[in-house]
């Protein structure tokens, strides 16, 4: 993991999980489930980890049997970020859910669980304790964006009243790697932020 991955897990409040098992009912992965399949095929240890824990669900409308509220709030948050794709969406359940919401098999759980969630922008269910948090830690993410935003804009003025060609490499460089921290993030929108 890197820095900036152990420094959020870090200072995560573990607290304020409500041990609900709404993250464990209905859940959703970036990629397709065919695509998971096979990197696990080819030990993906990720992959490998979310389909040893989670099941899909046969269909959208047998997800939302379970839970609509859940499939509704992950599609809505994937449509605002600009990654919504109906047709690759695949709705999953923890094998290992127990009817009282609590894990049967807590101690053996893989760091995909451990971590949960382990970015701020994880789609938690509606009513999780780590939603608000989310929100502040996403709303951080998005002011640093604006910031090398605004740095880049001051670098181009800063290189139209240079001519000292070494200035100039060094600029490029500063700009080259705040328009790659701000990439980090184009799937999360940041081209609008």
């Amino acid at each position: 993991m890197g820095s900036y991955e152990e420094n959020y897990l870090s200072k995560r409040p573990q607290y304020l999980c409500k041990m609900c098992g709404k993250c464990c009912r209905v859940v959703t992965a970036p990629l397709p489930y065919e695509k998971l399949k096979q990197m696990a095929e080819a030990n993906d240890q990720g992959a490998i980890d979310f389909l040893s824990i989670f099941e899909p669900y046969k269909s959208v409308y047998d997800a939302k049997k379970v839970d609509a509220e859940i499939v509704e709030n992950i599609e809505n948050r994937l449509k605002e970020d600009g990654n919504y794709n109906e047709k690759e969406m695949t709705y999953y359940r923890c094998k290992f859910l127990k009817s009282d919401n609590l894990c049967g098999n807590y101690e053996n759980r893989p760091t995909l669980c451990r971590y949960f969630p382990s970015s701020p922008w994880a789609i938690v269910p509606p009513g999780c304790g780590f939603e608000g948090w989310l929100f502040w830690k996403r709303e951080e993410d998005k002011q640093k964006v604006r910031r090398a935003k605004e740095e880049l804009l001051e670098l181009k003025l800063l290189a139209q009243r240079t001519k000292d060609s070494e200035t100039l490499k060094k600029i490029a460089a500063v700009e080259h790697k705040l328009q790659k921290n701000i990439e980090l993030y184009k799937k999360y929108g940041s081209e609008n932020w």
